[in-house]
C-alpha cells in the first residue's frame, strides 16, 4: 500500500457472521492516518503547477503506449471525492478522460449482472476512466445494512479481485483511492452544511449514522483487495489541499511506474510460440459421429421442438428469464444452419443473434470480453453468439494472435465470466458442433462446386484446415478447462446436419424448461 498519504494495513481479527462488525474485530488502519496533516496555500500554489504539467506528460505517454487508466474513487461520505474528480478533470487532458458516476441503477442495469455496468464504462486503450463509485460500493453498503452476510461479502470481494486482476493482466493501470475522514470531521461537515443552508447528500446523512459499521466493513474490503498491482491508497481528506496534492503525487508515481514497465516490456521481443501438444486420444473422439436422423423423423422432431421453443421463449419473457446460447465448432460444421432453425421458431423481438468476427478497432482497444459483456441479454430475452469469447483459446491461440500467457489465463477469466452470468439467473448453453476431418473436406469441396455456397469457402478456411491437429488440441483444453457443472459443454455430433439441428433446439428447450 502507498505510504505517502497512506498507511500499511495491520487490522486484526477474523470476519464473523451476522453482523457488519464481527466480534473481536479491532480497527487500527484508519486511525493511523488521522494525523491532521495540512498543506498551506503557498505550498499548494508552488507544487500544483509542477504536478499538473507532469501529469499531462505522463498521460500523453500512456496514450502513446495504449495503456488504459482506471481511477477508482471511494471512501467516506463527505470526504470530497467530487472535488477531487473535478480537480483531476482540470489537471488531465479531458479529451481523453471519461468520468463515470455510479449512482442509482437504471432498469437496464438491474436486468443484467452487476458488473455489466462497469464493463460498459471501461476506458479504451490510451484513455482514462474515472470511476466515481465502483464495484465496491454495493457490497459495502449491503453488508453494513445486513442485506448480505459475511460469506456473500467475501464472495463479492473475490469477484472484485478477479475483475481487477483480469484488467491489469491485460495491461490496464488501476489506481484505487480511499478518502478518509474521522468521525468528528464528518459530523462537522454535516453540521456546517446544515448551518450554512447547503444541500446535503442524502447518503451523507444516512451513512453518518452508521459511521462505525461502515468503517469496519470498508477496512475488511480494503484488506481483502489490497493485492498486487491493485493496491489501495488511503488519503486523509480533512484538509482539501493536502488531499488533492496527495492524489496528484500518488497518481503521478503510479503512472510513471507503469510507463517504465511498459517501455521495458516493449524492449524485449516476443518469445516464439510453443509447439502444440497433441494427445493420442481426444475428448472429441467420444462423440458418436454416426448419430443421424432420417428425413421424415427429422421433420417431425424439428416441428415439435421448434413449436416448443417458441412457447418457451414467450414464457421466458413473461417470467423475465434470460438465455445465452453459444455456438462453436469446426468450419463447415453447420453452426449457421443450426442457428437459423433455432431462430426461425422464435419471435424476432425476443432474441439478438451476434455473428462474431475479427474485432473492430473499438473492440480491440478493450479487453477481449468487453464486446461480449455489452450484449448480455436483459430480462426476458435471448442472445445467440455465433462464435464467442472462446476465440481467445481457439483461433487466437492457434494462429498466434494471443500470447501464451494471454490464452492460458483466459480459461479462468471465461469461467469467472460465465459464473457471473449464471449467478444472475441467466441460462447459458454452449454447443461445440463436431464433424470428422473427412466430412469437413467433403463439405469444403461441395461449397466450391455449388454456386450459391461458394461465398462460404475462403482461402482462410483451407489454411485453418491444415492446422486440424492444433485446433483439436485447443478444443481438448477448452472443453476440459471450461466445462463446469453449471455451464457444461454440449458436444454435438454434426456429421448429420439433421441430427445436430434437432439436438441443439431440444437442448435449448430442456435447459429453459428446467429454469421455468
Amino acid at each position: 500500500m502507498n505510504r505517502d498519504g497512506a498507511v500499511a494495513m495491520y487490522a486484526k481479527g477474523d470476519s464473523g457472521s451476522g453482523s457488519a462488525r464481527p466480534e473481536g474485530y479491532d480497527s487500527r488502519m484508519f486511525e493511523a492516518i488521522e494525523l491532521g496533516r495540512q498543506v498551506s496555500k503557498k505550498e499548494f500554489d508552488k507544487e500544483e503547477p509542477v504536478l499538473h504539467s507532469a501529469l499531462l506528460k505522463a498521460q500523453r505517454r500512456l496514450a502513446e503506449l495504449k495503456v488504459p487508466v482506471i481511477l477508482v474513487m471511494s471512501g467516506v461520505e463527505g470526504a470530497g471525492k467530487g472535488a477531487v474528480v473535478n480537480r483531476l478533470n482540470k489537471w488531465l487532458d479531458t479529451r481523453y478522460v471519461r468520468t463515470n458516476s455510479f449512482w442509482d441503477e437504471t432498469d437496464e442495469e438491474t436486468q443484467r449482472p452487476r458488473y455489466w455496468r462497469f464493463w460498459r464504462c471501461l476506458p479504451p486503450a490510451g484513455t482514462v476512466g474515472i470511476m466515481f463509485g465502483s464495484w465496491y460500493t454495493h457490497p459495502i453498503v449491503d453488508r453494513v445494512f445486513d442485506r448480505i452476510d459475511d460469506a456473500e461479502f467475501e464472495h463479492e470481494m473475490r469477484q472484485a479481485e478477479d475483475f481487477e486482476r483480469l484488467l491489469t493482466d491485460d495491461g490496464a493501470l488501476i489506481v484505487k483511492f480511499w478518502f478518509h475522514l474521522a468521525k468528528s470531521d464528518q459530523q462537522d461537515r454535516l453540521q456546517a452544511d446544515v448551518t450554512e443552508g447547503r444541500i446535503t447528500s442524502p447518503l451523507l446523512r444516512e451513512f453518518s449514522k452508521n459511521y462505525d459499521d461502515f468503517l469496519m466493513v470498508s477496512e475488511r474490503a480494503i484488506h481483502a483487495t489490497d493485492i498486487g498491482p491493485c493496491r489501495w491508497h488511503l488519503v486523509e481528506a480533512a484538509d482539501a489541499r493536502y488531499r488533492d496534492l496527495t492524489v496528484a503525487r500518488t497518481l503521478l508515481s503510479e503512472m510513471e511506474d507503469r510507463i517504465a514497465r511498459a517501455e521495458a516490456s516493449s524492449a524485449h521481443s516476443a518469445a516464439p510460440l510453443p509447439e502444440p501438444k497433441y494427445e493420442a486420444v481426444s475428448v472429441l473422439d467420444r462423440v458418436d459421429l454416426e448419430s443421424k436422423l432420417e428425413k421424415k423423423e427429422y421433420e417431425e422432431q424439428l416441428a415439435h421442438w421448434q413449436n416448443r421453443v417458441n412457447q418457451l421463449t414467450w414464457k421466458a419473457r413473461e417470467q423475465r428469464l434470460r438465455t445465452v446460447v453459444v455456438f462453436e465448432g469446426w468450419d463447415a460444421a453447420g453452426k449457421g444452419g443450426a442457428i437459423r432453425r433455432l431462430t426461425r421458431a422464435i419471435d424476432a423481438r425476443l432474441f439478438n443473434a451476434m455473428s462474431i468476427g475479427a474485432p473492430t478497432d473499438e473492440e480491440h482497444a478493450h479487453h477481449y470480453l468487453w464486446r461480449f459483456w455489452r450484449h448480455v441479454p436483459r430480462s426476458g430475452y435471448m442472445t445467440i453468439y455465433d462464435r464467442s469469447w472462446y476465440g481467445r483459446v481457439l483461433v487466437e491461440r492457434v494462429e498466434g494472435f494471443a500470447r501464451e500467457e494471454e490464452w492460458e489465463r483466459a480459461y479462468h477469466e471465461i469461467n469467472t465470466f460465465e459464473q457471473q452470468l449464471v449467478e444472475h439467473g441467466i441460462v447459458v448453453l454452449k454447443f461445440w458442433l463436431h464433424i470428422s476431418n473427412a466430412e469437413q473436406l467433403r463439405r469444403f469441396k461441395e461449397r466450391e462446386q455449388v454456386e450459391w455456397k461458394k461465398h462460404k469457402i475462403t482461402d482462410e478456411d483451407w489454411r485453418n484446415r491444415e492446422k486440424w491437429d492444433a485446433y483439436r488440441a485447443a478444443v481438448d483444453d477448452m472443453v476440459l478447462r471450461t466445462s463446469t457443472q453449471r455451464v457444461p459443454w454440449d458436444l454435438v455430433p454434426a456429421n448429420d446436419k439433421r441430427f445436430a439441428r434437432v439436438r441443439v433446439i431440444q437442448r435449448v428447450c430442456e435447459a429453459m424448461e428446467a429454469e421455468l
